[in-house]
């Protein structure tokens, strides 16, 4: 079957589709490759991967597309999910021959309303690459682990679920399909070079964090790996085929979760010459980041998520402040560069708490940060507390009429309002430090294109800012009115 592997539009500028960490519209416009619809994309010659999003492919045009495909595969979030529905309606009748697949974390955790949805024929729940392989090539619904569909006469059927894949050297390289059907110079982020590539090493992250979507949905907790030689040939074939390049990204969930392994994989990515950065935890040791950096290594992407050691108990997040500390003071020593992932609203947050968590951010003084509000999306523990607890407001929509995000979570003497407001006092704090400001303004000005970039980046913010302060400001406004204040 001619399948089209779709990251629809939704909202303008929205990523938070296929393999987004954080399914929101970021600060910054910013875009992540669908690495998971790539795999099996890349074992069907006769398809082709859509990433709207970035290349500005209209919902029209979208819908215009499904007049070529026999199968539509797209990977759903919770926060776009009703938009995707519609356009998947939109293409059915286009063509109503096309049979429609979605995946994702969403559909995984509830298939049944999933396939409430008439426009829907059938998920995959978890991986799917082999699955969809499989449908394409003829194979019967009834006999693909892990898939979920409606029978004849309107009942559910739900395959029990296969094994994870344990061979990930047996996958075929999601930089052939980004070369086939992707213009690598659309993807940005601002903390890495521009352009960039990122790819997985490994699938799984054995950390146990409440509130991360992506192991406890998707791809599990057994880390599985690739071999050092399939990555290094990956990034050299990457090297040689896509001109400009400037950075390859490690996008695991956890990239150095084991300092052998990290180890053998720089010996062999240091001849290469290449730029790279990756994920990481505060775990790592002095001599794993000593030999990142010396391979090429230029950034990490690390979750702190607080600096208060009761919200990293709650969590599970394996880690301590003093952990965190040291491998910070590592990093900086080796000249490694570090955007600090932070978290408002996690299980047990208070004034006090965030207040520790800015300070301890500050003390840190890394080179970036970002400040995202926490989200107890379904089928993660945090979600499960969140209810139990009775901290979810019903109804809320977790994000703003563009993607952006907002609380869907209060707790005693913290607010909608008040959790925006942290996110914006947490922002307005650390980089209006002369150091940070400062840091910021001196890569602009001694070169145009990071001027350029700098001054796009600051106009979103800044409007993104005072959209932000709206809210605030109206919600204090309603709940003062109820109050008759």
């Amino acid at each position: 079957m001619r399948t089209l592997f779709l990251n629809p539009p939704s909202f303008e500028g929205f990523d938070g589709g296929a393999s987004s960490r954080w399914p929101a519209t970021r600060e910054i416009e910013s875009y992540w490759y669908p690495v998971w619809l790539c795999y099996p994309a890349g074992m069907l010659p006769d398809s082709k991967v859509v990433d709207a999003p970035p290349h500005k492919i209209s919902i029209e045009q979208t819908v215009e597309m499904a007049k070529d495909f026999e199968l539509l595969v797209l990977f759903t979030s919770t926060p776009g999910f009703h938009v995707d529905v519609r356009i998947a309606g939109m293409m059915k009748d286009v063509n109503p021959k096309l049979k429609v697949c979605f995946v994702g974390p969403p559909v995984t955790v509830e298939p049944e309303k999933a396939l409430r949805e008439k426009a829907i024929d059938f998920i995959v729940r978890r991986e799917f690459d082999y699955q969809i392989v499989d449908f394409a090539n003829g194979k019967p619904l009834g006999e693909i682990p892990g898939v979920s569909f409606r029978r004849p006469d309107g009942s559910l059927q739900h395959n029990p679920e296969g094994g994870y894949i344990e061979n990930l050297d047996e996958l075929p390289w999601v930089t052939k399909v980004y070369k086939r059907d992707l213009d690598f110079r659309r993807y940005n982020v601002p903390f890495l070079k521009n352009p960039f590539i990122s790819l997985y090493t490994s699938r799984g992250c054995p950390a146990l964090c409440t509130f991360c979507l992506w192991p406890q949905t998707h791809s599990g907790h057994r880390w599985r790996l690739r071999s050092a030689d399939d990555v290094v040939n990956e990034v050299a074939w990457a090297k040689q085929n896509f001109p400009g390049l400037q950075e390859i990204f490690f996008d695991d969930d956890t990239f150095n979760y084991k300092g052998k392994r990290t180890i053998e994989l720089c010996e062999k990515l240091g001849p290469l010459g290449v730029t790279w950065s990756c994920t990481s935890r505060v775990t790592t040791d002095y001599d794993t980041l000593k030999a990142m950096k010396e391979s090429g290594a230029r950034l990490m992407i690390v979750g702190y998520e607080s600096g208060d050691p009761r919200i990293l108990k709650n969590i599970k997040k394996g880690a301590t402040v003093e952990m965190a500390r040291r491998f910070t003071e590592n990093a900086h020593k080796l000249g490694l560069t570090i955007h600090a992932d932070f978290i408002v609203g996690l299980p047990g947050e208070s004034r006090e708490s965030i207040r520790n968590t800015i300070n301890f951010a500050k003390e840190l003084d890394c080179e970036t940060v970002q400040v995202s509000i926490a989200h107890p999306y379904p089928g993660t523990e945090f979600y499960d507390y969140a209810q139990t607890n009775g901290l979810i407001q019903l109804g809320t929509s977790m994000t703003d009429e563009q993607g952006h995000q907002l609380p869907n979570i209060v707790y005693p003497g913290l607010d909608r309002a008040e959790l925006v407001d942290w996110v914006e006092r947490f922002y307005g704090e650390y980089y209006f430090r002369p150091k940070a400001a400062w840091r910021v303004v001196r890569k602009a000005l001694f070169n145009s294109a990071e001027r350029r970039r700098l001054y796009k980046e600051a106009r979103e913010y800044l409007s993104l800012r005072a959209k932000r302060k709206r809210f605030v400001a109206e919600q204090r406004q309603s709940a003062a009115a109820a109050h008759g204040d």
